[in-house]
């Protein structure tokens, strides 16, 4: 989280999801200020981590949002108006309540 915050992301938010079954460990969701902000945080992230060891198994990229798979973390980086159209937040928010997904089990 500090690295995105060091390069001006806003609204860094951190889902620790290890009691769930979901499939990573952690979530990352970040702000980014535009199209080319959000391609200068990933690449900061890498440029940081894989030197120290970090594994980057695949990422999606656009200019509104890039999703960075780390094995046990997903990083989520996106513009405001992304983040507010697919409102990740609520989904891992019912995760950890254990909310997620009850509906189908009914």
């Amino acid at each position: 989280m500090e690295l995105l915050d060091e390069k001006k992301a806003e609204e860094i938010e951190l889902f620790d999801l290890e009691e769930t079954d979901y499939i990573v460990k952690t979530v990352v969701i970040a702000n980014s200020l535009g199209g080319k902000h959000t391609q200068a945080l990933y690449d900061h992230l890498k440029d940081r981590l894989k030197p120290l060891g970090e594994e980057f198994v695949s990422a999606d990229e656009s200019d509104e949002w890039i999703v960075v798979d780390m094995g046990d973390i997903l990083v989520h980086i996106m513009t405001p108006n992304y983040r507010r159209r697919y409102d990740i937040e609520q989904f891992l928010s019912e995760l950890k309540r254990g909310v997620a997904g009850e509906e189908e089990n009914d």
